[in-house]
């Protein structure tokens, strides 16, 4: 009997060993992220696209404060999300899904499909079938069915599925005889209903079995479906993790810098999953230069440039699917703004911090600190330009100015909680060049602030205090470390990187 326990011992020590060797040593997965408007004639003015962009982040971020009794904006088109493709099932079906770092559940519009109110909107000629003779019900009585309804009791939902009491009682309704009710699901855009299922998913070199997805037959404004990367047990990431933890327990994206450009929009963003950052990519602190070695000094400035900046994630009682983070302050040049208390931490109730978004085009700050950061910046750029006030109402973004000659903005910088941990803002993600005019008059350059106002604070209470949008994370690759629960910025050409790590 000692001889058994010491051999079973051994050898799952070697097999744990062995484990963490394939997870170590495994590669990572590239998928491709185009931008929605990469699918698009992209014929719309600047002036437009940037109204529909603002209208959807402000509906977005507005809808994570439930409590607000007010009737939701619905945006004007697609706004600037990204895609990818996933396939589902066997015989597979191919479909293309928002990536949304900001929600947790992985849903499919299916046949028969109908969106309400999506007539500006680009409806795939033929929905897909990712339901297909594979796929399988979730039961009612799986954790994954509390998770779609809000950690609604198993017991509760196998009632509405019509289990029978004594089934209830004894756990016996996990068979697809009682199915998980189909849910509502909420997005500050839109809505669905949708019905759980499971079946394979299907990426380059990785299959995934007991794949869990919605399907929904109706929708509210939706007409495409989500990949959701959020921190809950739903989401693509965490699913991926059950089967394969190296590539679930860690991602990134680099989002190609576009401006809006017809040209930039097209070229694909890299989706890395199962990236583990090397400790030589890493930033530890503040650094300091005592070498007075000029070369040796521009080699570190070099290297600096390409590690990552990392900032901890914060545990939101209330929304625990957000990647939320803690922000100290934003500079205006050389002056520093200190952030409310509400973004600094997230307090008992769930509100406050900040979260890092791929599904929200601009970053939305609360009222007063908006306005302090837009006051600084004013007093140094509208001092020399001329304010475009006619401009800013029918774009969503202020302030925005007239710019008759080369114009000097300052430097905004991102300073997140940690030693060292500050993000300094390209300023093509912070302020947007572009011409306009009515018809037959001359066309004059403007520049606006892509920041934006989310409400008071008072209004806010319960809910997020802010969000970093997709916008202003351009030309950077951004990495979620699940393991060690923080996300880290590193400065890229993200075209380049995709063609790099596309030729591997």
């Amino acid at each position: 009997m000692k001889t058994c326990l010491i051999f079973f011992l051994f050898y799952t020590t070697i097999l744990n060993y062995c484990l963490y060797f394939s997870v170590s040593s495994s590669t990572p997965l590239l998928l491709h992220l185009s931008h929605s408007l990469s699918t698009s004639k992209h014929s719309s003015s600047p002036l437009h696209l940037l109204k529909s962009s603002s209208s959807r982040s402000s509906a977005r971020f507005r809808r994570h404060h439930h409590h607000q009794k007010q009737q939701l904006s619905l945006p004007i088109s697609s706004g600037s999300d990204y895609l990818l493709s996933l396939s589902v099932g066997s015989p597979s079906s191919a479909v293309s899904l928002y990536l949304d770092t900001g929600s947790d559940l992985v849903w499919f519009p299916c046949r028969p499909f109908t969106c309400i109110l999506c007539e500006s909107k680009p409806i795939p000629p033929s929905p897909p079938s990712p339901v297909s003779v594979s796929s399988t019900t979730v039961p009612c009585s799986s954790p994954s069915c509390s998770a779609a309804h809000s950690s609604l009791p198993s017991s509760d939902l196998c009632a509405i599925s019509n289990c029978p009491l004594d089934f209830i009682e004894t756990g016996d309704c996990n068979t697809s005889s009682y199915p998980c009710p189909p849910f509502y699901y909420a997005y500050g855009d839109g809505s669905l209903v949708a019905k759980l299922y499971s079946d394979s998913l299907s990426l380059p070199s990785v299959s995934v079995s007991n794949f869990t997805f919605g399907c929904a037959h109706t929708t509210l404004a939706e007409p495409i479906g989500v990949a959701g990367f959020g921190r809950g047990r739903l989401s693509l990431p965490a699913q991926l993790a059950v089967h394969s933890p190296h590539l679930g327990n860690s991602f990134s994206y680099c989002l190609v810098s576009h401006s809006f450009d017809s040209e930039r929009v097209r070229r694909p963003s890299p989706l890395i999953l199962g990236r583990f950052v090397d400790e030589k990519e890493k930033r530890v602190g503040r650094t300091t230069d005592d070498d007075d070695d000029d070369m040796k000094k521009k080699e570190k400035k070099k290297k600096k440039k390409n590690e990552f900046v990392f900032t901890e994630l914060l545990e939101n009682p209330k929304h625990p699917y957000f990647y939320s983070v803690s922000l100290q302050g934003i500079s205006i040049g050389k002056r520093n703004i200190p952030a409310p208390a509400m973004l600094r931490r997230i307090d008992k109730n769930g509100g406050g911090g900040v979260v890092v978004d791929s599904g929200t085009t601009f970053t939305m700050l609360p009222a007063k600190f908006y306005n302090a950061v837009v006051e600084e910046f004013d007093s140094r750029v509208g001092r020399v330009h001329e304010r475009a006030d006619r401009v800013e109402p029918s774009s969503g973004m202020s302030p925005c100015y007239y710019l008759n000659q080369t114009v000097r903005v300052p430097v905004l910088v991102l300073h997140f909680a940690g030693n060292g941990s500050s993000v300094t803002l390209p300023r093509k993600n912070y302020f947007y060049e572009f011409m306009d005019g009515d018809k037959g008059e001359k066309k004059r350059k403007i520049g606006c602030l892509m920041l934006m106002n989310g409400g008071d604070e008072s209004e806010l209470r319960g809910g997020t205090g802010a969000i970093l949008g997709n916008y202003q994370q351009q030309g950077f690759e951004v990495v979620y470390d699940l393991l060690n629960k923080r996300v880290g910025f590193a400065k890229r050409k993200c075209a380049s990187l995709w063609d790099t790590l596309n030729q591997d």
